[in-house]
């Protein structure tokens, strides 16, 4: 596998745990914000969706044919990282997967070398190429999918990528809580024995 496919490989991988992080909600818990700041489950994904849109879109002069009106000037801010109860769940699950469609397109089109420009950078980075934004939009997406897990392990308490995940240890709910319990003492031993600042 060359490196384009490698890159393409991961992207593909993340979208798709990124998505499924909804599979098994109810729409409150789906939109809810868990965070001070508001971060919630379909949030990130329609954030995901929109901006890859424009970094595989508008960077390659591959603008696609999509709305996003929360990108609109007199659009309320952070309107892309929540969803208003107008738009559906299915909206944004389509949305996510048409972004995917648009993003391939150009990675399956372009040699990794192909240049490009994101218009909302500063000028000294604004010149990129195809390698580059697949390397930015793996990052963006699994930043946002260990928001998610997070997100959904505060739901439901479901953790890893998928049920018998083998990056997670198999523990009984009680097994887990004496691990919980464990790791509180030693924040509250090393609280206790720190320094004064």
């Amino acid at each position: 596998m060359d490196e384009k496919a490698i890159l393409h490989t991961y992207l593909r991988t993340r979208r798709a745990s990124l998505l499924a992080k909804l599979d098994g909600l109810s729409e409150y818990d789906a939109r809810r914000p868990l965070t001070a700041t508001g971060t919630n489950l379909l949030g990130l994904i329609k954030h995901v969706a929109s901006v890859e849109l424009g970094y595989f879109g508008e960077v390659f002069g591959r603008p696609s044919d999509l709305e996003l009106p929360w990108f609109a000037d007199d659009a309320e801010p952070d309107a892309d990282m929540w969803a208003a109860p107008s738009e559906t769940r299915e909206q944004i699950a389509e949305l996510h997967r048409l972004s995917a469609v648009h993003s391939d397109a150009t990675i399956d089109e372009l040699a990794l070398d192909a240049p490009g420009v994101v218009p909302w950078w500063p000028d000294e980075r604004k010149h990129v190429t195809l390698h580059q934004i697949l390397v930015h939009m793996c990052v963006e997406t699994a930043h946002h999918l260990g928001h998610a897990d997070i997100l959904r392990e505060l739901i439901d308490g479901r953790a890893g990528q998928r049920p018998g995940d083998p990056n997670l240890p198999v523990r009984t709910p009680e097994a887990w809580a004496v691990h919980r319990a464990r790791i509180e003492a030693a924040a509250v031993a090393a609280e206790a024995g720190a320094p004064s600042r």
